[in-house]
């Protein structure tokens, strides 16, 4: 079997604040909408629906979303939970899915805080706010409290956070225009990309007190917010048969362990180790997506990785969250990872065959997630290539 994987099409939902437009739909009812369009679009019936997700209710998400979709009882699925990369992972098990069987497969992730139930801890009486993420004996810091330590152990400024900040609602705004998503409840667009400036930015108050050493604020941390976003993948020789205009080839995938006391930082580990594997360099790049759930963490991994101005300036690396990140559209936790691809699948599609993008996250826990994606040629034949040839698999 030809070992190269496509991935068709992406398609999402609106991302939008918790308890706002979205916020009585599920989880799973989300995901199937995603899962509905790309069926719909293609006509293409998925082996299996893999959906990432952290805080739902419980139950099979997958299998929920794919019988919701009206993909049939043959169709099998399942959920998949690794924290804010669950939508990340899931495609990567999607691609190994296709892999190993040759047949279509959905993936991605669905969150919805709005409905998702309150756990309560037996020995304590105490709501859960977040779960844990490593056993006791680890350093399990709060996310927020964790990017506040980040920006202040890598001299990370405020000024720099609310920047960056800026230019993510920035660019979301921009993009907002060509930005193709899947109409739910009353809403087709994201709401929370803003006209907001570094100024503006500067008055909200740190979330953990009012010296310098707390840089962490509202205006530069995502927001909690509800949406799906899944891809379509298939074997290269199955892709070649349909009309789609933003094929792009899976070069390489990685899922890394990194410091559980500095899980912020851990995106770098994976998107070294993709690149690594794909026998490639940042420099061969043409489109870079992070998931932005901090400006602090966010910063942090791009200034280890060579993408910021001199001396880790307020300047960021144009390939970098081009149509802007998190910071802007909001944070569902379980389906960012997955955004974040389906947003570089949109910006490749306007690039030459060959152009290469790449998809990354951190996660709680320690963790990071990365995917290396190449634009094909739509004519391009399943066939496959020369191990030698540009852009073949290692």
């Amino acid at each position: 079997m030809n070992d190269d994987v496509v991935i068709v099409a992406g398609s999402r939902t609106p991302i939008t604040g918790r308890s706002r437009a979205q916020a009585e739909l599920r989880a799973d009812q989300l995901g199937a909408t995603v899962v509905r369009e790309l069926v719909s679009a293609f006509g293409v019936s998925p082996s299996v629906v893999i959906l990432g997700n952290c805080t739902g209710p419980g139950g099979n998400i997958g299998r929920l979303a794919a019988l919701g979709a009206g993909c049939g009882e043959a169709v099998v699925g399942w959920g998949v939970d690794a924290q804010c990369g669950s939508g990340l992972l899931a495609i990567q098990q999607g691609l190994e899915h296709v892999q190993r069987t040759g047949s279509a497969v959905i993936a991605g992730g669905a969150e919805s805080p709005s409905t998702a139930p309150q756990r309560i801890d037996v020995t304590t009486g105490r709501t859960i706010t977040q779960a844990r993420f490593v056993p006791e004996g680890f350093p399990d810091p709060d996310m927020t409290e964790a990017a506040d330590e980040l920006a202040r152990i890598r001299t990370i400024s405020r000024t720099r956070q609310d920047h960056f900040a800026a230019r993510s609602h920035r660019l979301a705004r921009a993009a907002q225009s060509s930005v193709q998503t899947v109409q739910t409840a009353s809403i087709s667009v994201d709401d929370g990309p803003r006209d907001l400036t570094p100024q503006t930015l500067a008055r909200f108050a740190p979330l953990f007190g009012e010296n310098s050493d707390h840089t962490v604020t509202p205006g530069n941390t995502a927001r909690i917010a509800d949406g799906a976003a899944a891809v379509l993948m298939l074997p290269a020789r199955d892709a070649a048969k349909l009309t789609t205009p933003t094929p792009c080839r899976v070069l390489a995938s990685q899922l890394t362990g990194a410091s559980t006391d500095v899980p912020g930082i851990a995106a770098v580990s994976a998107v070294r180790a993709v690149l690594a594997t794909a026998g490639r360099n940042l420099d061969d790049v043409a489109a870079i997506e992070i998931v932005e759930a901090y400006a602090a963490q966010a910063l942090a991994c791009l200034d280890e990785l060579g993408l910021t101005g001199p001396q880790h300036s307020a300047a960021v690396d144009p390939r970098v969250n081009a149509h802007g990140g998190a910071l802007a559209l909001g944070h569902p936790w379980g389906a960012s990872g997955a955004v974040a691809v389906v947003q570089l699948l949109d910006r490749l599609a306007d690039t030459p065959p060959g152009t290469l993008g790449l998809a990354a996250c951190a996660i709680g826990g320690g963790m990071g997630a990365a995917l290396l994606l190449e634009r094909m040629d739509p004519r391009e034949s399943g066939q496959p290539r020369d191990p030698g040839e540009p852009g073949a698999l290692p």
